[in-house]
């Protein structure tokens, strides 16, 4: 599954379980670490939880492993290292508090998930 392929999965995974403010930045210029880094909320830390696990499952059953995945233990900020994309799932003011898209999109073009629109900004 190519990059591209592997964020719509995820973006349609997040929507699909409720996620909140779901935002796509494209860094693939800016790091060799991943191609996009999708960043989003829950409305509780069971929410994110929940999430972070429903997806974990649904690539595990696309043939994705090799998934790392830091933070259920605490679901305020989860981090999961899917390769080609790097998911950020956080409580709402635990995303506010460090507001890690403004460090990410300080000139990059970046995509904002709501529901079944697609929007660039």
């Amino acid at each position: 599954m190519g990059p591209e392929q592997l964020k719509t999965l995820i973006e349609q995974s997040l929507d699909a379980d409720k996620a909140d403010d779901i935002v796509t930045i494209h860094i693939d210029d800016q790091t060799g670490l991943a191609d996009y880094m999708i960043v989003a909320s829950g409305t509780s830390s069971r929410h994110v939880h929940a999430m972070a696990e429903k997806l974990r499952d649904r690539l595990n059953i696309r043939g994705i492993k090799d998934i790392k995945v830091e933070g259920l233990n605490q679901s305020d900020w989860v981090a999961i290292d899917c390769g080609d994309v790097i998911v950020h799932l956080f409580r709402p003011e635990v995303r506010e508090f460090y507001n890690i898209e403004k460090m990410w999109c300080t000139h990059q073009q970046f995509d904002v998930v709501n529901g079944n629109n697609h929007l660039s900004a």
